[in-house]
């Protein structure tokens, strides 16, 4: 039997995908409920932005598909690459170092547990 899911994506967020893939992780399999306490009081510059997409996907699933937000839980949390920026840094006599400034995507389902 094929589960009902809701899905919200965020793109081209500007922080590296291994970083941003540190709170994905923590979140993966939670409740909504627990996952939004855990991200509300994390330490993490991009919990803020995880929050707001995990808002944005139980939106989804109470507007879209008509589920129950009280059984909600993570289904799945994933990053991806997004572009790089590729900028110089000059150094001494004459050179440069570059540097590369990652962006990332955040893609995070929601399900409905079976009862």
């Amino acid at each position: 039997m094929k589960q009902k899911t809701a899905q919200a994506v965020l793109r081209t967020l500007r922080v590296s995908p291994r970083k941003l893939n540190l709170v994905a992780a923590k979140i993966r399999g939670m409740k909504v409920e627990s996952a939004l306490n855990f991200l509300t009081f994390s330490q993490k510059r991009t919990a803020h932005d995880v929050k707001k997409t995990v808002l944005s996907a139980i939106a989804n699933a109470e507007n879209n598909h008509g589920m129950d937000i009280d059984r909600l839980y993570i289904h799945e949390a994933y990053v991806g690459h997004a572009l790089k920026l590729k900028r110089f840094h000059a150094r001494a006599k004459g050179r440069a170092s570059s540097i590369q400034k990652v962006f990332s995507h955040l893609s995070i389902k929601v399900a409905e547990k079976e009862v």
